[in-house]
């Protein structure tokens, strides 16, 4: 049991095992990736009955369509490269009653999962709680890997943010400096890289830049606005591409100063009129184009041709 779920630690000393600069800085023909959020165990159940506190005790839905989705995934061809999975792994948070069983519960979902489609995770705030702690921090990496890191994949410079560090880190402020200290160089060595330069930059996290504007008022989606802005700076300056993210359970974003703000709705609990489902993203020479797929139609014959058709374009 222990060494099939090691198969989900794979981000650890900042870096992911196997998507590492030495092995992938080389750009190599275009490529497709998953990006997915929000499975999010317990929400259903809790959202239905208003309890959102309390009334996580059943997720047998968020377990199917979680199956359903890594499934899909196996059967599309060209092979996705990685699927990234943006945070609320689960909904329990640290600490509270259910978390245990609801990421054993998670893992067995994910167990079946193509070993050559690397699963990246990213920290959520029901993963680390709302006002992250070094001891919540801390549980989650040794759940599933490190809260911030890098990686590359055929030429593409891919970065992982803690979203909770940005939003409230009032009980780890020296959690949120290390980060910062980190992202700065990233973003620094890339702007200044000789040839190969890398071909895109590309940023997951948990929490939206913003909803639809770049101006919108603050709200629980969205990070403040002087945060916002100042991440929205530094991303622009070092040529970041886009910014994908979860936690609305809608899909929704826009492109602002050729910086694309990408928010993917949920696996499971949908907060609007979406439908369960992920996110195909096609990257190639000159640019990153996605399309929100529900889970029947990543699933449904004609995909593959879709996929190819992106990859051609």
């Amino acid at each position: 049991m222990a060494e099939k779920e090691d198969l989900f630690l794979r981000a650890k000393h900042r870096t992911f095992s196997g998507l590492t600069e030495d092995a992938e800085r080389n750009w190599t023909g275009p490529f497709c990736f998953i990006q997915a959020a929000d499975p999010q165990l317990g929400l259903m159940k809790s959202w239905r009955v208003g309890d959102c506190d309390n009334g996580g005790d059943e997720w047998t839905e968020e377990v199917e369509l979680t199956k359903q989705a890594v499934e899909a995934v196996n059967r599309l061809r060209p092979r996705p490269r990685f699927m990234v999975l943006c945070g609320d792994l689960v909904h329990a948070m640290p600490g509270t009653q259910f978390r245990e069983d609801q990421e054993r519960d998670l893992r067995d979902a994910l167990k079946g999962a193509d070993p050559s489609i690397p699963l990246v995770f990213v920290s959520g705030n029901h993963d680390l709680g709302n006002t992250p702690t070094p001891s919540t921090v801390e549980q989650y990496c040794t759940a599933w890997g490190d809260d911030y890191f890098s990686f590359w994949v055929g030429g593409v410079l891919c970065l992982v943010l803690n979203s909770q560090l940005f939003f409230d880190a009032s009980a780890c402020p020296q959690l949120k400096e290390a980060q910062e200290t980190w992202l700065e160089a990233q973003l620094s060595r890339a702007s200044s890289m000789t040839e190969p330069k890398p071909k895109h930059i590309l940023v997951f996290q948990h929490i939206p830049l913003y909803l639809k504007n770049p101006d919108e008022d603050d709200n629980y989606f969205n990070l403040q606005t002087d945060v916002r802005q100042r991440l929205m700076d530094r991303f622009k300056r070092a040529g970041v591409k886009a910014v994908f993210t979860g936690h609305y359970h809608q899909n929704a974003g826009g492109c602002h100063d050729g910086l694309d703000m990408v928010v993917t709705s949920a696996i499971g609990c949908q907060l609007g009129k979406d439908t369960h489902g992920v996110r195909v993203v096609v990257v190639t020479a000159d640019s990153v184009v996605h399309r929100y797929y529900s889970l029947e139609q990543l699933g449904a014959r004609g995909m593959d041709q879709d996929l190819r058709e992106l990859l051609q374009a």
